[in-house]
């Protein structure tokens, strides 16, 4: 079978020619309509638009996305041409259940914040949301919890967007991009929200950048209704607001979701599936991970040693000095390591 992958999705192309297709890598940006005509196969990531400007008239008969997010691909098009698709639901949750512990983290060390004090909200309780949760309980921080869709289902223990900006300090955002539908998620976090906020010190957007109105974002930090906000998703990117990137305590170039085992993880199931639709048999080739090259972490508090294994603060300057750079930063992104690669260990004796 054709197959044409976006190049920036490592572990791939590899299996797939174990498999026995023929394989061509492209900038998931550039992939067009003429690199598609034999390809029955194609595999993407959220920049490759996949519509029927994109589509009409190729061989396309599956699309893999190795993100959670799928706003990329218009489903009904695909329904109607009888083409399967699949996202990676969860593949990078625990990355960026690291990227935010690690930005909560730096902005409670420069902030000088107490863990006791914060109300944490969480917008958005999928599989990102709900490891945030788990993590905040382990820590004994209060969280309040904001899920429509899933307190439309009967679950309990959810909370309206109002009581999130009436009790939080820390909101943190993980829904999916809906722009119709039941539950619209573009410009959630609109002026309207915002100027409920009464606590908000810290807020963070790890989700789609248009979940948050980014001019009512600049607007409500210049008045001091915010504190200090994380970015690392952004409304037209990779052109930012020059204003709000200046604005911003941690400012990233997407990548919240980069660490090797989620990369890895996505690229297991695009295969699992596409095994699955292909009919391949036998058994999907192997992917695995060598150990980082410094496996041990020393540190006296867990808190410090997730900030040595990943900092935001870096990947921030990096950004700030070089906004125009969005793309290449992000493309070129030196996939980080989660803290279940290393061996923690932390010092007893008190810290000098």
């Amino acid at each position: 079978m054709n197959i044409v992958i976006d190049e920036k999705i490592p572990y791939l192309r590899h299996a797939l020619e174990q498999m026995g297709h023929c394989v061509k890598e492209l900038p998931g940006s550039k992939i067009a309509k003429n690199d598609l005509t034999d390809a029955e196969a194609l595999f993407v990531r959220t920049r490759t638009k996949c519509d029927a400007a994109l589509l009409d008239g190729t061989a396309v008969r599956f699309i893999g996305t190795a993100t959670i997010g799928y706003d990329h691909i218009d489903a009904d098009y695909c329904k109607s041409h009888d083409i399967t698709w699949t996202n990676a639901p969860g593949c990078n949750a625990d990355a960026v259940l690291q990227y935010v512990q690690s930005t909560i983290y730096a902005w409670i060390k420069e902030r000088r914040v107490d863990c006791s004090d914060i109300v944490l909200g969480i917008v958005g309780v999928g599989e990102i949301g709900s490891r945030i949760a788990k993590w905040a309980k382990e820590c004994n921080i209060r969280y309040l919890l904001n899920d429509p869709p899933r307190e439309a289902d009967g679950e309990k223990g959810f909370c309206s967007l109002d009581d999130i900006a009436k009790e939080c300090n820390i909101i943190t955002f993980h829904t999916t991009l809906n722009k119709g539908g039941k539950f619209p998620s573009l410009h959630l976090a609109d002026e309207t929200f915002m100027q409920k906020l009464q606590k908000c010190r810290l807020l963070i957007n790890a989700s789609r950048g248009a979940v948050v109105d980014n001019n009512a974002l600049l607007e409500n930090l210049s008045i001091g209704n915010i504190e200090d906000i994380a970015l690392d998703v952004w409304e037209g990117e990779p052109n930012l607001s020059p204003e709000l990137l200046e604005r911003a305590y941690i400012a990233t170039p997407h990548i919240a979701g980069y660490s090797t085992e989620g990369k890895l993880n996505a690229s297991r199931m695009m295969l699992e599936a596409f095994a699955k639709f292909s009919k391949h048999p036998g058994a999907i080739p192997p992917i695995s991970l060598p150990a980082p090259s410094q496996p041990v972490v020393d540190a006296y508090s867990k808190e410090e040693a997730l900030l040595k294994i990943y900092s935001p603060l870096n990947d921030t300057a990096e950004l700030k000095a070089a906004p125009h750079l969005f793309e290449e930063l992000r493309n070129n992104y030196e996939l980080r390591r989660e803290p279940s690669a290393y061996q923690i260990i932390i010092k007893n004796n008190t810290q000098p």
